[in-house]
């Protein structure tokens, strides 16, 4: 029987053997990248995997975990009620703290980005504040705040108004710590100064053709140009929101008081897991919150087409 040429066909089909050149190469990146791969795998893959499977048991981490399947997000849903009180203090402050320190952040950053004398000075005084560590801050608030000596109360009799509770009022304990989130808005700040620096000038040359004013060229120029920031940020504060502790802890002592007024959705999933031992029902929390902040963030990201400018995009 004759042999069949080869064809171009046939040679295409055929495996390409991989050089040994390439395999040693190959071989170097992966020891390489090993320690990172290992780290990733040990401390963040593993421990995701493992929450997933202990929120479906019940487990104090002394004794082994009891599958109990859905049992822990009925019982989050249907049977706590600091669940919903918790879940209503954390909508609360993001509901007022991120569009609160949006808009401080984009104020201060039109402020900051005009040709003043030791406009540096002024920028590293607003930044000074974010770079404050979280516990440093609620101390440092804690003092002022304070309804007997803080220096916020002196200022209020200054001027005649009355003296506030503050963090020893229910009424005024969630306000007080939105009031300690605005003053941390340097990051923001930050980021919205880059973005000024990116608005491009004609469009103010067009406007000023036109015959707008600082408010109009305001609203219609830079407001739209900055609207990628304002979705990056929005997006970063919407998740921090969701996760606020700290402040939170230090200031309330872990009581999450007073009158549960500061009990955040956090707080409360760090008291069921390092004092109460109910891993597995933390586990199930921390699983909820991951699902809601996914879907925040998904109707964040598919209305924003509506709102957001990118500029070169076709209309």
């Amino acid at each position: 029987m004759a042999r069949l040429p080869l064809t171009r066909a046939t040679t295409r089909d055929r495996p390409r053997r991989i050089s040994p050149l390439v395999w040693r190469d190959m071989r170097n990146g992966l020891l390489f990248i090993a320690p990172w791969l290992i780290g990733l795998i040990v401390f963040t893959i593993y421990p995701i995997l493992a929450s997933l499977y202990y929120s479906l048991t019940e487990y104090d981490i002394v004794s082994s975990p009891k599958f109990v399947g859905l049992e822990n997000y009925r019982t989050l849903l249907f049977s706590d009620p600091l669940f919903y009180q918790a879940v209503g203090n954390t909508l609360f402050y993001a509901a007022i703290a991120i569009p609160l320190n949006l808009v401080v952040a984009v104020l201060i950053a039109l402020l900051l980005n005009t040709n003043v004398r030791g406009m540096s000075i002024y920028r590293t005084i607003f930044f000074l504040p974010s770079i404050l560590p979280d516990i440093a801050a609620a101390m440092l608030w804690s003092w002022l705040l304070n309804p007997q000596f803080g220096l916020v109360n002196s200022l209020l009799k200054r001027i005649g108004l009355p003296s506030i509770g503050w963090l020893s009022d229910p009424l005024w304990a969630k306000p007080a710590l939105i009031l300690i989130g605005v003053w941390t808005f340097g990051a923001s700040l930050v980021i919205f100064l880059a973005a000024l620096q990116d608005v491009p000038q004609h469009l103010y040359e067009a406007a000023d053709l036109d015959g707008a004013n600082t408010l109009q060229k305001t609203w219609h120029v830079t407001l739209p140009m900055l609207t990628p920031t304002i979705f990056f940020n929005l997006v970063l504060g919407m998740i921090g929101a969701f996760q606020y502790f700290t402040t939170a802890f230090v200031l309330s002592q872990g009581s999450g008081g007073p009158a549960g007024s500061t009990l955040f959705y956090a707080l409360l999933l760090y008291r069921n897991a390092f004092s109460y031992f109910k891993m597995g029902y933390a586990s199930a929390m921390a699983w909820l919150l991951f699902a809601v902040v996914l879907t925040i963030t998904w109707i964040i990201f598919k209305t924003s087409g509506r709102w957001v400018y990118y500029e070169g995009e076709k209309a």
